[in-house]
């Protein structure tokens, strides 16, 4: 359910094949110790208010994708790198952008943005997370506040004007990191090479992160190469690119620092397919994979027969997935997705509930047990599960959707308006927030508990609005 249809039929997850790997302390990596300082320009307290900020506007310019198998997929990934890495000082959220451009970009607070382009182009799901273990090398290391302090002490600029530059940069976040160095025009060669050492220093932070987390390292250097190879004469080379400049050096070095690790074979299963031809793609890659693969061929071929409204041909690719893998959540989310549209309700529901037993609490289910629970006409349970998915997960608008949604079906006008207003308040536009609960404190019995939390949610996000207008 909530597929982005593009990315879903050519998106192809497969299990991850690890052995023991041996841990690398810190001083193996052999890196100078330049520290991770900018705490003169911002504190981490600071960095997280401008990252909530940055993020709520990426999510009203922005295509972000709310698809919950991405998103538990992408999260799921993330943090098991994030729990390898080195000063970590922040929570870290992952999340995805529709965009075919390859680039990532990292920024306060510990967000990481993945274009989907990615997914087209990562070959293992190694170099995908090789890209990944940068960009949360650049946060654990305050790549942003050192080049921000590097460029204030270069430059006139103050910190207050750079910040409202990196504003701007976040809300056309294509720039990605390096954006930042565009605000002062006469110190770009200095700001230039400050980059390149910002993002060597990623690449070996990235590469010891890798490695402690069980993936291929010599994913990275193989991934850059085959960018630098792809683009090398290219008028217009993807963003990623630009704003990660890929010299021989960089190259040479991040090969030679994968070298030191043990090489870890990775079967995982990505694909891209997004044009008419994506059937006959999925079939002709079938022919020449070896069994693994060809199921994660076999579910992409099903998700296109869904889209193209071909049931009949999907349900049997899908049972099939499903008795090999019975709690594959990208399978268990497909086949939902099929009982809804061939009015199998029940079964739907059925297959849920299984789910949830054997994976209590688990997001990707949970929201599309809501999403079934409303298909079915009974919004009233839906609404109980989806306030506890909303308090578990305050930041996923789809949640908040769909809890209008149950609301507005179980003839709750107040509710629905204070779910909006949570999707309003997540995209930084607080006057509509604020209008929406104002008028579900209105439907309500005066001086009843409901009346008294929306009260308080006002003054919440009155608050949240006065420090968002002060950044």
């Amino acid at each position: 359910m909530f597929k982005l249809k593009k990315l879903a039929n050519g998106l192809l997850i497969a299990s991850l094949l690890t052995s023991s790997i041996p841990s690398f302390a810190k001083n193996d990596l052999n890196l100078p110790d330049i520290g991770t300082t900018a705490a003169s320009t911002l504190t981490i307290d600071q960095e997280l208010i401008y990252g909530d900020a940055y993020m709520r506007m990426l999510r009203a310019s922005q295509p972000v994708i709310n698809d919950p198998v991405l998103a538990e997929y992408v999260q799921d990934l993330g943090h098991r790198l994030v729990a390898n890495a080195n000063d970590v000082k922040t929570p870290f959220h992952f999340f995805l952008i529709n965009n075919r451009e390859i680039n990532a970009f990292a920024f306060f607070g510990g967000y990481v943005a993945l274009h989907s382009g990615l997914f087209l182009h990562a070959q293992t799901e190694s170099e995908l997370a090789s890209v990944v273990a940068h960009e949360i090398a650049h946060i654990t290391q305050r790549h942003l506040a050192r080049s921000m302090e590097e460029q204030a002490r270069r430059s006139p600029a103050t910190v207050a004007a750079l910040v409202g530059s990196l504003l701007l940069a976040i809300a056309a976040p294509e720039a990605g990191i390096a954006a930042i160095h565009a605000t002062t025009a006469g110190a770009m060669q200095s700001s230039i090479n400050y980059t390149r050492s910002n993002e060597k220093e990623a690449d070996r932070f990235g590469i010891d992160t890798l490695a402690k987390s069980g993936f291929d390292v010599s994913a990275m250097p193989r991934f850059f190469s085959r960018l630098a190879d792809q683009y090398r004469y290219a008028s217009t080379p993807p963003a990623m690119l630009l704003t990660h400049p890929l010299p021989t050096s960089r190259i040479t070095d991040s090969r030679e620092r994968a070298q030191q690790y043990p090489m870890k074979r990775v079967n995982a299963r990505f694909a891209g397919i997004d044009s008419s031809a994506a059937l006959d793609w999925f079939s002709r890659k079938s022919k020449t994979h070896n069994t693994d693969i060809k199921q994660a061929l076999e579910y992409g071929k099903a998700l296109v027969y869904i889209d193209s409204k071909q049931y009949d041909k999907a349900q049997p690719l899908i049972n099939k997935l499903l008795k090999n893998d019975p709690l594959n959540t990208f399978y268990i989310d497909a086949a939902t997705d099929l009982d809804l549209y061939t009015k199998k309700n029940a079964q739907a529901l059925k297959r849920l509930k299984d789910g949830l037993v054997q994976l209590p609490n688990n997001p990707v289910l949970t929201i599309n047990y809501a999403h079934a629970l409303t298909e079915s006409n009974k919004p009233s349970e839906a609404v109980r599960v989806l306030q506890r998915y909303t308090h578990d997960h305050p930041d996923d608008p789809t949640g908040w959707q769909l809890l209008a949604k149950a609301y507005h079906d179980d003839g709750s006008s107040d509710g629905e308006l204070a779910a909006r207003a949570e999707v309003y308040a997540l995209k930084g536009m607080w006057n509509k927030a604020l209008n929406n609960y104002t008028q579900a404190s209105q439907l309500v019995e005066y001086g009843s508990l409901d009346q008294a939390r929306y009260d308080a949610r006002i003054d919440q996000l009155r608050l949240s609005r006065e420090r968002f207008s002060a950044l």
